[in-house]
């Protein structure tokens, strides 16, 4: 099967969770799956902007990205963060290779509005070739992708990872698209974790606010890869990255599973 995994940024700066999940992608790939990775980074991102004295702004969860943010991006995703996420699954004993959206013109991004406002070099994915993530599968490598492509003006741009995660999954052809998350799923208004959830309700506990901030890009990039053909979606809680090898062969307990309606 061919499945991508994104995980949050949140998962990758906790040791012993990024432990867990390399050692998961590891044993899907020993398994025989082909098995991509997309992460963010977003919490190193802003301690660095931070330190730089540069205060981040979002919109719907998605971050305002002048020159200078979008250059640290590109030195904190696809520099350390896209780095250390390699190193942690080939210490699990299986080949990562690591690299963004805009190397081997892979994916391309178009300037992205959110509510007629230009936030800046923050781009959406409107081009995806997924010749160098196949080239790596056949060579048994794990391909690492930072959310970042490059534009038509040759600028780079910062793409959110949930959507770079489902351009790949839909780019690819995936069976399964997987979200590790610092949450234990989609919460409903009581806040108990749904274990189903369809499009269209999505989008209504969205218009009264029970879906907000950074879940609302990561249920959005859910209804863009089924409506593009990825079979399964699921978000689940990083710290139960273990369940990921029984994915198809038993039920699981954790998460929520995004279905298209």
């Amino acid at each position: 099967m061919t499945i991508v995994v994104k995980i949050g940024g949140a998962a990758i700066e906790d040791a012993a969770t990024l432990r867990k999940c390399a050692h998961s992608i590891a044993e899907l790939a020993r398994d025989g799956h082909r098995v991509a990775v997309v992460h963010g980074g977003g919490r190193a991102l802003t301690r660095m902007l931070d330190r730089l004295g540069k205060k981040s702004e979002f919109v719907d969860g998605l971050r305002v990205t002048d020159a200078e943010t979008r250059d640290t991006a590109l030195m904190v995703l696809a520099g350390a963060i896209n780095k250390n996420l390699v190193a942690a699954i080939q210490s699990m004993g299986r080949p990562a290779i690591g690299f963004c959206g805009g190397d081997g013109m892979s994916f391309r991004a178009r300037k992205k509005f959110v509510h007629g406002r230009d936030l800046g070099f923050v781009g959406e994915i409107c081009f995806a070739d997924p010749c160098w993530i196949e080239a790596l599968w056949q060579k048994g490598g794990i391909p690492v992708l930072a959310s970042l492509a490059l534009g038509a003006d040759g600028e780079y741009y910062n793409v959110n990872a949930d959507e770079m995660a489902a351009a790949c999954a839909a780019a690819c052809h995936a069976n399964t698209l997987i979200f590790l998350t610092d949450v234990p799923g989609v919460k409903d208004a009581a806040g108990a974790v749904m274990p189903w959830l369809n499009t269209k309700q999505a989008a209504e506990l969205a218009a009264v606010s029970i879906i907000s901030g950074g879940m609302l890009p990561k249920l959005h990039a859910c209804g863009q890869a089924l409506k593009q053909g990825v079979g399964r979606v699921r978000i689940l809680p990083a710290t139960e990255a273990e369940v990921l090898p029984q994915f198809y062969l038993t039920k699981l307990s954790c998460g929520t599973e995004v279905t298209y309606s």
